[in-house]
């Protein structure tokens, strides 16, 4: 079994730990010390990679992909095209939650778990939602729960629309009703479970979540919802909403609507200063997701399409120009979206748990990836690429 040693790097698991070594065997950690002495494991093969100057941080998780394609408001023409394994690579993204979206009708839940067991495939982790926009909505088994509790790669529903043109606005008691069998499969399953919804541009858009936690047993914890900086007013709902509930930002839409949108960096910010909790914000891309732009009318103006690899530059811009401390930026994408997701050995550098790890230079450039113990990029060089990259 070949080993990975890394040297002398500046750790952030996102905690910042100081400067330590990290020994990584197979797809696991076993070590975080201030000094590891390879010439102990001199019997096994090691490779060493000095992270002198460097800084270490966990993969990120980008819990909301598009990673079968997604789109088509503007016809078969706007349909976006399957994410490739080099869109997470490029972001330093190690993990995917993938979800179907807007079209429920013409794409299917089987293309987006074939594509996750791809992923997963290929070397990295991906799990999925079940359902999309609509209600009823669709499932792999014929109902949402036993989706959660018998697949493997499904964690939760999503992405369920509400307070959106799009959305097949739900009552309330279909909203319960759900949500209480995707938690009762999480339950099942081991999983979180958990309502990945899509906030669209209505005014009072968390109503229908309040108006569901009001009229069941149901936590505002057992919702994640997105989009979250997509207008001014969803944003000021958020500040309040996200005291007992998750937030999570969309990064790949701004500057595409700059007018409208909340830059995701400057969010993070405003929440925290809200008194919003940090363990509550997370950062997703919306990933090979389309970005449609409607008029007064409901009418199709303008269309682009989400890159994973935004919530890489998000985190950056966290750091650099908001002034927040790099463990705060690498919390939002990688151990806030374990937690939330219970993806127990994502989202931190520890013992124990995958070795999904990003090392970046003093620019933030990565100059190493490794996804699972392997190497995917080494000294700036990309090692892995997808089957038809």
């Amino acid at each position: 079994m070949n080993m990975l040693l890394i040297k002398n790097a500046e750790v952030h698991s996102p905690v910042f730990l100081g400067i330590k070594d990290i020994l990584i065997a197979g797809e696991k950690i076993i070590a975080v010390e201030n000094e590891i002495d390879a010439r102990a494991l001199k019997s096994i093969e090691i490779i060493t990679i000095d992270g002198t100057g460097k800084r270490v941080i966990p993969g990120l998780i980008d819990a909301h992909v598009h990673v079968a394609g997604a789109g088509g408001e503007g016809g078969p023409a706007t349909r976006t095209p399957e994410m490739q394994l080099s869109h997470m690579l490029d972001g330093g993204i190690t993990t995917v939650v993938g979800c179907l979206g807007t079209d429920g009708f013409t794409r299917s839940l089987e293309a987006v778990l074939m594509k996750v067991k791809s992923l997963k495939a290929q070397g990295v982790s991906a799990y999925m939602y079940t359902g999309s926009y609509q209600v009823p909505t669709p499932t792999l088994l014929g109902d949402v729960g036993r989706d959660i509790a018998l697949i493997e790669e499904v964690i939760g529903i999503g992405e369920i629309a509400i307070s959106d043109h799009r959305s097949s606005c739900p009552s309330t008691a279909e909203l319960i009703r759900l949500v209480e069998h995707a938690r009762v499969g999480g339950m099942l399953g081991g999983k979180a479970g958990i309502a990945n919804m899509h906030m669209g541009d209505a005014r009072d858009p968390f109503r229908p979540i309040y108006d569901a936690v009001e009229n069941s047993e149901l936590k505002l914890t057992q919702f994640f919802p997105t989009h979250c900086n997509r207008n001014p007013y969803i944003f000021e709902d958020a500040k309040a909403y996200g005291k007992k509930g998750y937030v999570d930002l969309t990064a790949s839409s701004y500057p595409y609507d700059p007018e409208n949108e909340i830059k995701p960096s400057k969010a993070i910010v405003e929440l925290l200063s809200a008194g919003v909790p940090l363990e509550h914000i997370t950062l997703t891309s919306d990933g090979n997701g389309s970005l449609p732009n409607f008029d007064r009318e409901g009418r199709l103006i303008s269309m682009d399409m989400g890159l994973p690899k935004s919530i890489m530059s998000v985190m950056i811009d966290t750091v650099t120009e908001e002034n927040l401390p790099l463990e705060t930026a690498v919390a939002v994408v990688t151990s806030n979206v374990a937690s939330i997701l219970r993806l127990r050995d994502k989202g931190r550098i520890e013992p124990g748990k995958d070795a999904d790890i990003v090392i970046l230079d003093k620019d933030y450039a990565i100059s190493d990836l490794i996804s699972r113990g392997q190497m995917m990029t080494r000294n700036y060089e990309r090692l892995k690429k997808g089957t038809y990259e």
